[in-house]
């Protein structure tokens, strides 16, 4: 099968593989993992942030994030199609007691500017019987958007007007490796004025398993205190670690040829009967195209994809693929040729 479907299919490597059999572990609820403690602290380097937390999946660093910055009661701003808001289960709501304030970007590119937030933010001026704002959260790469950017200067721009309400800002990273590769920048000049930020290991990175969440010290202290709360505190985790470790040192040096996969397969889809995308828009590893005017239904397409060997996604309208470092370019011209088929055989 040419997966497809996401950057979170990646097979461990050879190299992963061997550093798991290998790793020297602990117990990591005591602290005493050196594997994770090295992850952890090799991540925190990397982006500059005073500490790091590892934990068993994005959706846990995110929500811990947003407990940890704001009390119950309390509103989170956010891109209308973040993955915290639509792909979390509504855990900001059951964990933290907290309301999503989903926002739609000006230019409808997914990327907010300060002023899409500011009119959505209940600050000291707001009236008391409104929800305060407690949060702004940010995604970048943006997923659903079709992997598109916050560069480091939108980001300041955000969380200079967001500090100067005393407002915090997260950052879900999941994908933030393949946005510094894009953009020409590092990982920590993208997160730098971010009071807290989570990337996945498990995506683009090709680890089996696993995400950071960076912060300051104090942060990341309590942090830990939730992760154990919300049954992500790992014994011997440093088995898992050991693949974040090669993941984190050596993947984000073969992101750039996910990229130039997903524009090819953009060009190539690009001139299919019914298909609608912008190629020159596809600047990551995501790429998500129209098929309305293919009169046929996403699901069904990717049915008889799957019949084909090709697994994506459908949602509504769109069919949405995700290149990694197991799909080559081959694979890819493999996929556009399957469907095209499908939507020809109709």
């Amino acid at each position: 099968m040419i997966d497809l479907r996401s950057d979170t299919v990646t097979k461990p490597t050879p190299a992963m593989r061997r550093a798991m059999s290998e790793a020297e572990v602990g117990d990591d609820v005591y602290g005493e993992d050196p594997t994770v403690n090295r992850l952890q602290e090799r991540a925190a380097e990397v982006f500059d942030k005073e500490a790091a937390l590892f934990v068993p999946t994005g959706s846990m660093g995110n929500q811990i994030a947003v407990k940890l910055h704001t009390r119950p009661g309390a509103e989170v701003v956010i891109e209308e199609r973040g993955h915290i808001y639509n792909y979390e289960m509504a855990a900001m709501a059951a964990v933290a007691g907290t309301l999503a304030r989903p926002v739609k970007s000006a230019d409808g590119s997914g990327i907010l500017h300060w002023d899409d937030i500011k009119a959505a933010i209940h600050a000291n001026d707001a009236p008391y019987y409104v929800a305060p704002t407690g949060l702004v959260a940010l995604e970048n790469s943006h997923n659903l958007a079709g992997g598109t950017l916050l560069t480091r200067e939108r980001t300041g721009e955000i969380c200079a007007g967001a500090h100067a309400l005393d407002i915090p800002v997260h950052l879900d990273g999941a994908r933030i490796f393949n946005a510094a590769a894009a953009l020409s920048e590092t990982v920590a000049a993208l997160a730098a004025p971010c009071d807290s930020v989570m990337f996945c290991l498990s995506k683009g990175l090709g680890a089996p398993v696993g995400s950071m969440l960076l912060g300051s010290r104090a942060f990341i202290d309590e942090a830990r205190r939730w992760r154990k709360l919300l049954g992500g505190g790992m014994r011997q985790a440093g088995v898992i670690a050991a693949a974040g470790l090669v993941a984190l040192e050596e993947s984000p040096k073969l992101l750039h040829l996910d990229h130039a996969n997903a524009r090819r397969l953009a060009a190539g889809v690009a001139e299919l009967p019914g298909v609608k995308i912008d190629p020159e828009r596809v600047v990551t590893n995501i790429v998500i195209f129209d098929i309305a005017d293919t009169g046929q239904a996403s699901e069904d397409i990717c049915v008889r994809l799957h019949m084909r060997g090709v697994l994506a996604s459908g949602f509504g309208s769109s069919i949405r693929m995700v290149t990694h470092y197991d799909v080559s370019t081959a694979d890819i011209d493999a996929a556009v040729k399957a469907l095209r088929d499908v939507l020809l055989e109709r």
